[in-house]
């Protein structure tokens, strides 16, 4: 039967879903079998957009097959899909086999999502067959799969729909079966049919369009071939949006798409992308090798952005920039989003992980390269130094706990592969990587990428891989001696949990300094014989007298033995006792650095005179967040780590602040229910006091400063005083707040500054009323910018009426409230992060788990964003011993996030333990330092 009969017959005549009267399949691993080989998809999909009541599609797939091995059986993938079983067929098309077969029976395996074809003649290794499936469905609500996305049209008020794919990491077989793992590469050809009023994108460009042959203004729109790729970068939509073209100088064409009241906002987006894509092709040495890319706003969608080749999808908040709503923070997290799906054009596309267990060399290289192309373009906003930090404070947070995992994992089921796309996969990965490169070098580092990625092209490979053509280059260029390898450093990151602080203890008058590691942990319950590991350290250092801070390179390496331990460490030539030390320049690998008494304090000295610049302001980072994790742990006093802290009255620049607020705000969740919040208050407005009117506080003075991060800096800092009533900030952010609710259009005229927004609505709910926070609401309901409405959504949370709030969080799981299921999560960790909301919050979660694992089925991955304000907060034995109960009772529900249930849990006991071992003591010490 030929595609077109294929798919008619799926449009004219009700098909009935048989899978349930399939017979279960023996067959139970959780890989497909490798006796077949797809070679081409013929994918042809008719949308039918204009009934709301019924939005769906029908369709077929030829999936032309190469045998490897004999089988009697084609195991493939489909999950809530309707095939009409009397139409598949199955045709011999090359080699030397019998020409006649055809599918016999089926059987299904639903905890792998297998749909299997057991066939009438067994298919014979070398020769080529084509299986044709029809299917159809319903364009779900989900956001996987082939879902339904609207938009409210504001000249005629009514709902325009759409619809858009979302299939990483499995949700192509809820839109075509198919073969859906990472290595089984295929080229694709794509025709979507739908009404002519619509436009169709997919991966490649449009090849041909042509009248529908039965449906009246329906057409068929045909794509070029593809380039073999996995079934998880498949994409096409059906919308109406508008587009803004750009050029880039290989003649490929860029276009950036949104909803025509939008696509105003596509201008930042259409200049910056084709000029990180271009830097790519330098960095990676390899050219774009599709003819277009396309990448497109949808109102609706689960993930921040995904890097369909050829066809880029993001949501509204990460595409679109207006310069009179958008932050500076929401500007530099647009531009970094965009390098990063950019970036995965070469890392992930052209070469893709063979299994989920390497998702990694995805996300992590990703996220790296990232940081270099937008520093590359916006060198003012130093965007690679905060991204460093940024990545390190959030993986050392999270590997700090024995439920943490290693970079590269074990992946055997679809819920494990979603709970890998987390802090370890992206900052862990991006931080390794960057050691990787540092110790390298630029060339060799480049030249062994290049090398794997023309070896790969189009093709799937392992970490193993990678290692070997960067051992090749390093070995070439004399950047690594010849006894070591990358493997042998890279796989002691890659393959164990956790990361190591090195304790060092200075011999001051031997001038020597003798090195150990462990594995850091943050619950004390484990005793030290068990904090065994041992990782390959690139060890860079300075001293007082050198100051060699930009010689991020090792000058030495702590290794591990033939049977993994550590091997002590001594470096020598070392200064005097009068001179401080200071390992791991500028962050250079990701551990932490504990010193001995006497070097901790002339550090501490340095940092609390006129010289603190003197340190670079990386490495004065490094100081604060190492010793407020010491100090957390008992391996260092609170007197030497507010010792230290207390410099930040001098300190100016905005890395620095950015560590010690993350630190200090932990402190803060866990002190501010306890009689002595007073007192941490006090400290707390006496470091931010001369900060604040050195940025003169919440005057507009954006457009006077000259340097950008100084604009996230005040942005950062007012935020936090505000909390802690420094100055006047609260009276300030009121009396704006005042002013914009008196304007006569204040959709149209905002006068509070676009940076201090988010502070001021927060201050202004906080202390406002019914009136005050339904005005705010009115403001999300007519915005028309994304980024706008996620600042509002994640203020109205920080009312303290308890009623307001509750009514908060019911809207947030209500499909009629106006809020977008991708944004649920946000509005409840808004309540869940506020003193009185916290209460509230774990309540509704506790009494509605059911209800809201229903909202969010089959796509449970958002349950676990909102854990994090409880693992924060939760500091009694007796709260901790609710949410053991709650995780238990609640298991049905909540065994989708286990790792993440594990992690907040293991969290909420390091809390439990903070208050048992130091709250006495760090309440007493604070005094000391008022």
């Amino acid at each position: 039967m030929s595609a077109m009969k294929c798919f008619l017959w799926v449009v004219l005549v009700i098909s009935l879903d048989l899978s349930s009267a399939n017979s279960i399949s023996s067959y139970n691993h959780y890989r497909l079998p490798t006796a077949l080989r797809p070679q081409k998809y013929y994918l042809r999909i008719l949308t039918l957009l204009e009934n709301p009541d019924d939005l769906r599609f029908a369709g077929s797939v030829q999936i032309v097959i190469e045998a490897l091995e004999n089988t009697r059986n084609i195991t493939l993938h489909s999950k809530n899909l309707t095939i009409d079983e009397s139409q598949i067929t199955l045709r011999h098309i090359s080699g030397s086999g019998s020409k006649d077969n055809c599918v016999s029976s089926t059987s299904v395996n639903p905890t792998h999502d297998y749909y299997i074809l057991h066939t009438c003649r067994e298919l014979l290794a070398g020769n080529v067959y084509k299986l044709c499936l029809p299917f159809s469905a319903e364009l779900n609500r989900q956001l996987f799969g082939y879902y339904r996305s609207s938009y409210k049209d504001p000249v005629t008020n009514t709902t325009r729909w759409l619809s858009a794919t979302q299939f990483e990491p499995a949700a192509a077989r809820k839109a075509f079966p198919c073969f859906d793992e990472p290595g089984f590469k295929a080229s694709f050809v794509v025709t979507l049919g739908y009404h002519k009023q619509f436009t169709g994108l997919s991966n490649m460009p449009v090849k041909e369009i042509e009248t529908h042959e039965s449906l009246p203004n329906y057409v068929w729109c045909e794509f070029e071939q593809s380039v073999p790729m996995s079934t998880y970068l498949v994409a096409y939509s059906v919308n109406d949006f508008s587009f803004k073209p750009s050029t880039l100088p290989n003649g490929a064409l860029f276009r950036t798409w949104a909803r025509p009241n939008a696509i105003d906002q596509c201008d930042y987006a259409a200049e910056f992308g084709p000029k990180v894509l271009q830097y790519y092709e330098q960095f990676f040495g390899i050219k774009f090798p599709l003819p277009k890319i396309d990448q497109i706003a949808l109102p609706d969608f689960s993930a921040g952005a995904m890097e369909n080749w050829g066809l880029v999808t993001y949501r509204e908040t990460t595409l679109l920039y207006s310069p009179t709503h958008s932050s500076l923070s929401d500007q530099q997290n647009l531009a970094n989003v965009i390098a990063h799906e950019l970036a995965h054009q070469w890392f992930g596309n052209l070469v893709t992980m063979k299994w989920w267990t390497d998702l990694w060399l995805n996300e992590g290289f990703a996220t790296y390269v990232a940081g270099l192309g937008v520093q590359q373009f916006h060198p003012e906003w130093h965007s690679r130094d905060k991204g460093i930090l940024t990545a390190l404070i959030t993986s050392f947070r999270l590997d700090s706990l024995v439920s943490s995992h290693p970079i590269s994992r074990p992946i055997q089921m679809v819920t494990e592969i979603e709970e890998s796309f987390d802090a370890i996969s992206y900052q862990k990965g991006s931080a390794v990587l960057r050691m990787m490169h540092l110790f390298m070098g630029e060339e060799s580092f480049r030249s062994g990428l290049k090398e794997y990625l023309q070896l790969h092209a189009y093709k799937n490979a392992e970490q193993d891989n990678l290692w070997e053509s960067l051992t090749s280059a390093a070995h070439q260029s004399g950047a690594l001696d010849g006894h070591l390898y990358i493997k042998t450093i890279m796989d002691s990151w890659t393959l164990q949990t956790g990361y190591p602080v090195l304790n060092i203890t200075r011999d001051y008058s031997a001038g020597t300094a003798m090195l150990t590691q462990e594995r850091y942990l943050r619950n004390s319950q484990i005793p030290r014989a068990e904090r065994v590991g041992c990782w390959w350290v690139p060890l860079s250092y300075t001293t007082q007298v050198e100051k060699h801070f930009n010689n991020t390179g090792p000058r030495a390496w702590m290794e591990c033995s033939n049977t993994g331990e550590s091997v002590p460490t001594t470096i020598d030539l070392l200064p005097g006792p009068e001179e401080w030390l200071i390992f791991n320049i500028q962050l250079s690998t990701p551990y932490k650095a504990n010193y001995d008494a006497r070097n901790w304090k002339l550090l501490i000295d340095t940092l609390n005179s006129g010289e603190f610049q003197s340190i670079h302001v990386i490495n004065r980072a490094q100081l604060i967040d190492d010793v407020l994790y010491f100090a957390w742990t008992g391996e260092q006093d609170y007197d030497t780590a507010l010792q230290l802290t207390n410099y930040l009255q001098r300190e100016r620049d905005l890395i620095p602040w950015k560590a010690a607020l993350d630190n200090l705000k932990l402190l803060n969740r866990l002190l501010r229910q306890t009689s002595n919040f007073g007192s941490f208050k006090r400290y707390m407005k006496k470091l931010l006091t001369p900060i604040y009117e050195h940025l003169n506080g919440m005057n507009d003075t954006f457009s006077s400063i000259t340097q950008q991060d100084h604009v996230l800096l005040k942005t950062m800092v007012v935020n936090v005083a505000c909390q802690y009533q420094v100055g006047d900030c609260v009276p300030q952010a009121l009396a704006y707040y005042r002013h914009w609710r008196s304007e006569a259009n204040p959709d149209e005229n905002n006068p509070v500054p676009i940076n201090l927004r988010s502070t001021v609505y927060c201050t202004a709910l906080g202390q406002g009323s019914e009136e005050d926070w339904d005005f705010l609401w009115s403001r999300y309901k007519k915005s028309n910018v994304g980024s706008d409405r996620q600042t509002i959504l994640s203020t109205l949370g920080c009312s303290k009426a308890v009623w307001i709030l509750q009514r908060y969080m019911e809207k947030a799981f209500s499909p009629k409230s106006g809020i977008r299921k991708q944004d649920s999560a946000l509005c409840f960790q808004a309540v869940a992060s506020g003193q009185v909301g916290f209460l509230l919050a774990k309540q509704y979660m506790m009494e509605n788990i059911e209800f809201i694992y229903k909202y969010y089925y089959p796509q449970i991955r958002a349950l676990s964003s909102l854990l994090l304000p409880f693992s924060e907060q939760v500091s009694t034995m007796s709260d901790l011993n609710k949410f053991r109960s709650f995780a238990n009772d609640s298991r049905h529900f909540l065994k989708g996030i286990r790792q993440a249930m594990q992690q907040s849990l293991e969290t909420m006991l390091t809390n439990v333990q903070w208050m048992d071992r130091n709250y006495q003591h760090f309440s007493r010490t604070i005094q000391h330092h008022l």
